[in-house]
């Protein structure tokens, strides 16, 4: 049997394939950092790497050793101090990790957390790991711009990175055994001749001859030949994709102080590193709003310092007015988030909820909102709330009160469903 081993370095001569076994390894771990971390940094550094602390505790080995033997008898003491069940106080300053608070001592030991450097690509990955856009479906393509390369068969011919071991392996193993049966079943006949009791010495010296000169044709059959080599051929075949558009409605008006206007603009650059990362042909539309509405960039979107009264449905007639120009449903999957602190102009959140449940809802495939607000909920969340009950598969609402809370509450919003158990 053979083994190949990948050995290929990434950078600073690290395996790839170990750094793959250890990430997999401290999934836990770094999980709970990069959730942490989300909800420390800025807006503007929330894509970079991140440190990962590991406790010492949990880089121990699973290690098997041999007891001692035998019948032993031993003698052991006691104390004056403890009896069994106590609890034991714990020593001042911790016990090693690095992060004690006592004073200086000249005894003791312990060891330090083990922290470690995760890449942009990887803290991504594990931040929008097993996340999607809800009920992504194929709409009618203008240009297939997108490729992947499949198998088409193999080859005699092609680059080392195209290798195909097994075809290779099983090729040579059939040619050794092609070129190597005949001698080795004549081999077999003169070892047995020689095993029988003959008399005739010049007889038993040439099957001698005949027998070393088998042996060297056969250690001069080549483990593996040129011709064994068989290679993958590839082709590049179109792939359909989803187009899709999501809709991000900010309520930037004078009732959002720079808190709730900062968690708004967290919650949505999470979901635009989102699509970025996990799908191509996918669009988004930024609007903002107070007593109006405006579609804007993503500089002004995040960045503007314009503000006013609050009529939520001003960014809703916006997205319906933009959907009808741009966006056809037969071409395109349509979704939107929108972030508000739930304070809205006097009559105006039933008009929202009109909107929604007779224009928009029908047209989409998911909505989400999030209220951020520590008051408690607004009239306009009552009425979502009714979207909601009727319509769970395409409308969800979730509460925000801390920075702590984005990223919990996006996962939630955008977590992939799991597939369904036929009975």
């Amino acid at each position: 049997m053979s083994y190949i081993i990948d050995r290929r370095l990434n950078s600073k001569d690290k395996s790839a394939v170990n750094r793959q076994r250890f990430l997999r390894r401290y999934k836990k771990h770094i999980k709970r950092a990069v959730s942490d971390a989300v909800s420390k940094r800025s807006i503007t550094d929330m894509e970079r790497g991140e440190n990962i602390s590991i406790p010492e505790k949990d880089l121990d080995e699973p290690v098997f050793g041999h007891g001692e033997g035998g019948n032993r008898a031993r003698v052991l003491p006691g104390n004056k101090e403890f009896r069994a069940g106590d609890k034991l106080q714990r020593p001042e300053g911790g016990a090693g990790g690095g992060a004690g608070k006592g004073d200086a001592s000249d005894s003791g030991e312990g060891m330090d957390e083990f922290v470690f450097q995760i890449t942009q690509d990887e803290f991504l990955e594990f931040m929008f790991e097993d996340l999607e856009l809800p009920n992504l479906v194929k709409r009618q393509l203008n240009a297939t711009e997108s490729f992947q390369l499949v198998r088409a068969g193999i080859s005699e011919e092609g680059t080392p990175n195209q290798l195909n071991v097994v075809r290779s392996m099983r090729s040579a193993y059939a040619r050794r055994i092609a070129l190597g049966a005949k001698k080795k079943r004549r081999r077999d006949e003169i070892l047995a001749e020689l095993e029988e009791q003959m008399d005739d010495e010049n007889h038993r010296k040439a099957l001698r001859e005949e027998l070393e000169l088998l042996q060297k044709k056969l250690s001069h059959i080549p483990w593996i030949d040129d011709f064994d080599l068989k290679y993958n051929i590839t082709r590049r075949e179109p792939q359909p994709c989803s187009k899709a558009v999501m809709f991000c409605l900010m309520d930037v008006s004078g009732s959002m102080d720079q808190r709730t206007k900062d968690i708004a603009k967290r919650f949505f650059i999470l979901l635009y590193l989102f699509l970025q990362r996990n799908y191509e042909k996918t669009e988004v539309v930024f609007i903002r709003h107070h007593s109006t509405a405006k579609e804007v960039d993503e500089e002004e979107f995040f960045y503007s310092r314009e503000t006013g009264g609050t009529v939520v449905s001003s960014a809703l007639r916006l997205m319906d007015e933009i959907i009808t120009e741009r966006y056809p449903i037969t071409e395109w999957n349509l979704y939107g988030a929108q972030a508000s602190d739930g304070d809205n102009w006097t009559n105006d959140s039933p008009v929202c909820h009109k909107l929604l449940a007779n224009k928009l809802l029908p047209l989409l495939q998911y909505y989400c909102y999030i209220e951020i607000t520590d008051r408690g909920h607004q009239e306009l969340w009552q009425y979502y709330e009714k979207l909601a009950e009727s319509t769970p598969e395409a409308f969800a609402m979730r509460g925000i009160e801390d920075y702590a809370d984005i990223y919990p509450v996006f996962r939630e919003l955008f977590q992939r469903e799991k597939p369904r158990v036929s009975q």
